[in-house]
């Protein structure tokens, strides 16, 4: 990981954009600065595997941050559109009136920032979308259509409303362009690095050889295990982020995962 002190001493805002699990190792290097009154945002989608917490929450205490200075950045964004300069329309989460200066500063004809103060709600939408996304990912690798693809968006919509409650997190933020957009746009864009390696996967190739494939970080298989740990925790029923656990860590087969999604006891819509 590289960075220039001089920058960051230098910079008002900070962005972070980079894996999750690798934040506490940029903390490190940074908590020696002259921090504390600069604005962070976060552009990283995940939760810490060992703390269970979003990076917002870990950006406050480890950098004894204000929480008024704490920003989180998600939406249906690949960075390859938005370099070049398709049109893109995300949130931002934090204390309203910076945020509208944020807002200001970021906004531009192509790029359109909206304003919540939810940030529990939009970080766990940029986290968990990337589990349901590999789970559509093996559907289409198994070709098993477009119903089935809806199904999963729809119902991986209802796991993410679950855990945001649990983190604080208001529902009708997952209906948002943090939620639902990012949700739609992971689990069907084709530069859904998630999504590729549940294609990969349903096509029949191993977790390994389908990451050597990708040769990028795929956030969706850290962030299904801190998954994984929450649901234990709270006695959460999340079928389709367990079934994409047992297929990445339990040698499930693909095949056999879609029989035991299929065959659980039937129930009502929403309880």
């Amino acid at each position: 990981m590289i960075f220039h002190t001089a920058t960051i001493k230098l910079s008002k805002i900070i962005i972070i954009a980079i894996p999750v699990q690798e934040i506490k190792g940029l903390i490190k290097k940074i908590k020696s600065l002259y921090i504390k009154d600069k604005i962070f945002i976060s552009a990283s989608k995940g939760i810490d595997i060992e703390t269970l917490k979003p990076v917002s929450e870990i950006i406050h205490k480890e950098l004894s941050i204000k929480k008024e200075n704490v920003f989180v950045l998600s939406g249906p964004s690949f960075a390859k559109e938005v370099a070049l300069g398709l049109p893109t329309a995300i949130t931002l989460a934090g204390e309203i009136c910076k945020g509208k200066e944020i807002q200001k500063l970021l906004n531009t004809e192509n790029f359109r920032l909206y304003i919540t103060e939810d940030i529990k709600g939009v970080e766990i939408g940029g986290a968990v979308k990337n589990v349901i996304a590999i789970a559509t990912g093996i559907s289409d690798g198994l070709n098993l259509g477009n119903n089935a693809r809806a199904a999963l968006i729809t119902r991986g919509l209802y796991e993410m409303t679950k855990l945001a409650y649990i983190f604080g997190g208001k529902i009708e933020t997952l209906y948002g362009l943090a939620g639902l957009g990012d949700l739609v746009l992971t689990a069907t864009g084709n530069l859904s690095r998630n999504r590729k390696l549940g294609l990969l996967l349903g096509k029949g190739l191993n977790l390994e050889k389908a990451l050597k494939e990708i040769g990028q970080v795929v956030e969706g298989i850290k962030t299904v295990k801190a998954i994984r740990k929450i649901k234990e925790k709270y006695n959460l029923e999340l079928p389709i982020s367990e079934t994409v656990y047992k297929i990445l860590y339990e040698n499930l087969s693909p095949k056999d995962a879609v029989k035991l999604l299929m065959s659980r006891q039937p129930k009502k819509e929403f309880q």
